[in-house]
């Protein structure tokens, strides 16, 4: 696995733009943020539902968390929408499948609008009844790019 280093810190901070303290949380609550982030960290990766566990357990937005690990150096994995794949083994699953005509529709309109993002992608998996993973595949094989990640890592 790979350091999230200084290189990285600027890479991403020449396409967004995250304060340190987004939420403007007090420093008790930043610290105790601090804490149990670094407590999760494994080999210097969280992952994508620990974080939100973490944001939950302090009542602070996932933004704030997102702006912890950037802190600590720390880099996300198991994103619920399937990105930052730390594995580099060939896809074996079952092949994608064309997503059904209305959840094309709706991803193409959210897209149209600016407005596909990481928490609409949630939103439309609850209203499909279906998984966020399988939204933001059929959003992939429509060539979509889903935006805003609730954590900001992108």
């Amino acid at each position: 696995m790979r350091d999230f280093n200084d290189k990285d810190r600027k890479k991403k901070r020449s396409r967004i733009s995250l304060s340190e303290n987004p939420a403007n949380l007090s420093a008790d609550t930043l610290s105790l943020l601090e804490s149990a982030t670094s407590a999760s960290l494994k080999d210097g990766y969280l992952r994508c539902p620990v974080a939100w566990k973490i944001a939950r357990e302090f009542s602070v937005p996932k933004i704030a968390v997102g702006a912890m690990m950037d802190k600590l150096g720390a880099r996300v994995t198991e994103c619920q929408l399937g990105f930052f794949n730390v594995d580099k083994t060939p896809y074996t699953g079952p092949a994608p499948q064309e997503p059904s005509p209305e959840l094309a529709s709706s991803l193409r309109e959210m897209d149209t609008a600016d407005k596909l993002t990481c928490s609409a992608i949630f939103e439309m998996a609850r209203q499909f009844k279906t998984t966020p993973l399988k939204v933001s595949e059929a959003a992939s094989i429509l060539s979509l790019k889903i935006r805003k990640c609730q954590l900001g890592c992108f």
